[in-house]
């Protein structure tokens, strides 16, 4: 076997900035770094090059890669994120609250969180690292749904369980949860809650997202809740003004109490407690109420005589009632209408007959309509004679009798009555219109001979 030797001889060929060209016994031309050459080496040089192999350091190298492997899949690869388990916190008619425990990233980086319902993608959940709970509005009554959430990291996305729910009926009362306000009668406080135990609804002292109502009968807080906050008795309650906040109807406990009577949803409207109250609190504060309706005050009922004494009780009468000649008052005779009713109830006169152009050219001030005659004189006052008016657009004929009258009411100028205002004067500047009105006027030219 032809043993190895321990190192090889080259003649350096080419000695550049960092490279260096060598030549071999066997015409071997390889690229060596020029760094590595020994110190005054240069163009024409021998050098010999030992290569070894360092199998101490292969093992110890070798070593530190495959700890640092374990040490990724310990780190990364183990432990992943966890799918979120979805569940069912509440749900009234119009609302379904869901909750699910704090999620599990392990060394992932969160993308989104995202609510899916009915397999559509309806929002994204506002700080998921701390936010555990949703409530969504909005819903119709007595219809099912499916929720879902998306979990998105960097290691992959994982879903959780669909739920599927219902929506109560108007008739179904145990989707109320109500927050307890100050309520001064500790009587009808316990009576709110029996009623509510009795429909299997819930209530707290605090409000949570599934709060559907604030139950108190002043927005004053308690005596506990004052020395508590440092605040003064008569100060608006913490849970009264969150309420507000968080547009959540404040009512009084009698609107539990009418739901446990009618076993159904009651409006709110009654028993809101920033409205004012329609029906009281107590049975016989209604008494009450309807003994003061019912027996007016003495000053009242003298006033209510005195003005229907004063007053007569005005018939009313339709367009196509006939007239009645009989007064109201009693022992009176009958009205005559005066003339100025009668003249409103003439019908108004007719608008005057619209006109062409050259009508409205004829009538300008300055200037002599050419079809104008004045009137014969009259010969004899039982002979009327007609009078015709312009070719276009002319009324009907009139009798020269009535000439005068037909005059007064239509508002017609006679010839007598006629005053010709002087010319305009003269203008520098002439628009194209009224030239053209002018030339319209003026009649056929005639040449003169002046010769």
């Amino acid at each position: 076997m032809e043993k190895v030797p321990e190192s090889f001889t080259f003649t350096v060929g080419k000695l550049d900035a960092g490279m260096a060209i060598l030549l071999g016994e066997r015409a071997h031309l390889i690229e060596f770094p020029s760094v590595l050459l020994p110190p005054g080496a240069t163009t024409g040089s021998i050098v010999s090059i030992a290569v070894h192999q360092n199998h101490a350091e292969e093992k110890r190298r070798e070593e530190d890669f495959w700890s640092l492997q374990e040490e990724i899949l310990k780190e990364f690869g183990v432990v992943k994120p966890s799918n979120p388990d979805l569940q069912l916190r509440h749900v009234t008619q119009t609302s379904v609250t869901l909750e699910w425990p704090s999620i599990q990233l392990a060394t992932a980086k969160l993308r989104s969180l995202d609510i899916y319902r009915n397999g559509e993608r309806l929002a994204s959940i506002p700080s998921p690292l701390t936010n555990t709970s949703t409530k969504l509005s909005g819903l119709q009554t007595d219809e099912e749904y499916t929720f879902q959430l998306i979990l998105r990291t960097t290691s992959g996305t994982f879903p959780s369980n669909i739920i599927r729910v219902r929506t109560h009926t108007m008739t179904n009362t145990s989707g109320i949860s109500v927050c307890f306000g100050n309520v001064q009668d500790s009587v009808l406080l316990e009576n709110t809650k029996m009623a509510l135990r009795e429909m299997k609804a819930k209530w707290s002292d605090k409000i949570q997202i599934d709060t559907t109502h604030f139950i108190c009968t002043t927005p004053a807080v308690t005596a506990n809740g004052a020395q508590a906050t440092g605040n003064s008795a008569g100060a608006p309650g913490v849970e009264y003004q969150r309420a507000l906040q968080l547009s959540i109807p404040v009512l009084y406990p009698d609107w539990v109490i009418a739901c446990y009577t009618e076993k159904r949803m009651v409006p709110i409207g009654a028993f809101d407690l920033k409205a004012e109250r329609v029906t009281p609190l107590r049975s016989q504060s209604l008494s009450q109420v309807a003994v003061n309706r019912s027996q007016p005050s003495p000053d009242a009922a003298h006033r209510n005589a005195v003005n229907r004494a004063s007053m007569p009780v005005v018939p009313r009468v339709s367009s196509t009632s006939p007239p009645s000649t009989h007064s109201p008052f009693v022992n009176q005779p009958a009205f005559e209408p005066t003339p100025e009713e009668t003249a409103e109830e003439a019908p108004a006169p007719a608008p005057p007959p619209t006109t062409d152009v050259s009508t409205k050219r004829k009538s300008r001030s300055g200037t002599m309509n050419r079809e104008f005659k004045f009137p014969s004189p009259v010969s004899s006052p039982t002979a009327p004679e007609r009078v015709s008016g312009p070719a276009g657009n002319s009324p009907p004929p009139i009798l020269r009798g009535d000439l005068g009258r037909h005059e007064e009411k239509s508002g017609v100028m006679t010839p007598s009555s006629i005053e010709v205002p002087p010319p305009p004067p003269v203008e520098k500047e002439r628009s194209t219109s009224s030239v053209d009105e002018t030339e319209d006027d003026v009649g056929p030219t005639v040449e003169v001979d002046l010769s």
